[in-house]
């Protein structure tokens, strides 16, 4: 009993760990696209921020069930299809915390981007993934 215990503790940190590395991963992406829906187009915070976590979902979906969750025996569509479920409320939750921080709190824009990523990366994007997602 206590040995089951251990290896899903193990395995619980193992793919938090992964999870980690892939949100770092799609999160550096990210922010260049956002960086430079800002820089270069002159789109606002909230635009590019949209753009940028469609994008970078791509490349953390593909990490993640590939690579961080293994879960490439499960079809991909239903995965998918929850994936973006996940996604959608992740972009819903970023954006209302930049536009609280920008708009409300005067937070420079790339700070508040870099806080909202951390808060909703650890507390609602590896969870839905790990228990929803990608299942096993």
């Amino acid at each position: 009993m206590k040995e089951k215990r251990k290896a899903k503790i193990r395995d619980f940190f193992l793919s938090f760990g992964k999870a980690q590395v892939s949100a770092f991963l799609g999160g550096l992406f990210d922010f260049a696209i956002y960086t430079i829906g800002i820089q270069i187009f002159g789109f606002t915070a909230y635009i590019s921020n949209i753009i940028s976590g469609s994008l970078g979902a791509v490349v953390n979906f593909t990490i993640n069930r590939y690579w961080t969750f293994d879960s490439t025996s499960a079809p991909v569509g239903p995965q998918l299809g929850k994936f973006v479920v996940v996604v959608i409320g992740s972009i819903f939750l970023k954006s209302t915390g930049i536009f609280f921080l920008v708009d409300h709190l005067s937070v420079n824009p790339y700070y508040s981007k870099i806080i909202v990523e951390i808060l909703v990366s650890l507390g609602f994007n590896f969870l839905m993934q790990k228990y929803w997602v990608f299942k096993k």
